[in-house]
């Protein structure tokens, strides 16, 4: 079964990356977005054809990220899901690796890499997670969406596509979060509302990202922040248990090569525009 969620995990990440570069092209083609103006912002968006197939796509994503949730433990699928952004830029060069930067080139290699490290890390013992206290659950969530507030006011000159990103992401982490504890049942169902508030909050935040730099740029920060949040809440807030021995370094090995993987992705901006030129 554990297998099984880490499969959906991955066909989640490529449905979702994939619906990232979807998106990306039809919002510059949009009216400027915000947060601000959500109404308006709504409006323009489910005008669009083309950002309702990549909405269509990013919500099947979705659902089988619930469904992996349902198989597998919160740091183990958001691992999982940090590679997508490895498929994202495989995606936006059409299957050409070589028309990567090498540093990006290296970024993929390295989110191989962490994938492989974690199968070998599943061959012992099978993490488990248990349901957190509620005090501390809020503190997360809370923390999450401060976080996000704070980071889409910040007006950097030529970073404008990350910092909206990086909120969005910070949104995204606190809406996974609170799809872990609504699969727990019971009273944590009510934990539906902050996901609801944090994917559409987040969703707004990445489309207005997407109208001001590439998708890699905004789509990459956002599962930077989106994969590692959770996957240090699984930890701390969750209590999963982490195989003992050479396992337990395996696996730590493979969070760290994926969020690394992730963090050289978005850090090489330098070339953005020259690849969207060689993939036009």
């Amino acid at each position: 079964m554990l297998w099984a969620g880490l499969g959906l995990a991955l066909l989640s990440a490529v449905a979702i990356n994939w619906a990232y570069t979807v998106e990306h092209d039809a919002a510059v083609e949009l009216p400027p977005l915000s947060a601000t103006h959500p109404v308006a912002t709504v409006r323009a968006l489910v005008s669009s054809r083309p950002w309702l197939v990549g909405l269509s796509l990013e919500t099947g994503g979705w659902i089988l990220y619930l469904a992996a949730l349902r198989l597998a433990p919160l740091s183990l699928v958001q691992a999982i899901g940090a590679s997508g952004i490895a498929v994202l830029a495989l995606i936006q060069t059409r299957g050409h690796p070589g028309r990567l930067s090498r540093q990006r080139q290296w970024a993929v290699v390295l989110a191989v890499v962490g994938l492989l490290l974690l199968a070998l890390s599943l061959i012992g013992p099978h993490p488990v997670d248990h349901a957190p206290g509620g005090a501390a659950a809020a503190l997360w969530l809370g923390a999450c969406f401060a976080a996000a507030a704070a980071v889409s006011f910040v007006r950097i000159r030529g970073r404008r596509a990350a910092t909206l990103g990086l909120a969005a992401g910070l949104l995204f982490a606190g809406g996974d979060i609170s799809a872990r504890l609504v699969v727990f049942g019971g009273p944590w169902l009510l934990a539906v509302l902050p996901l609801i508030a944090a994917y559409a909050l987040g969703s707004i935040e990445l489309q207005s990202a997407f109208q001001r730099g590439d998708a890699l740029t905004a789509a990459g920060i956002a599962t930077l922040a989106t994969n590692a949040v959770p996957i240090a809440a699984g930890v701390v807030l969750f209590n999963e248990t982490l195989p003992g021995g050479v396992y337990r370094i395996l696996q730590l090995a493979a969070f760290t090569a994926v969020v690394a993987s992730a963090v050289m992705l978005t850090g090489s901006r330098a070339r953005s525009q020259q690849q969207r030129a060689d993939t036009s």
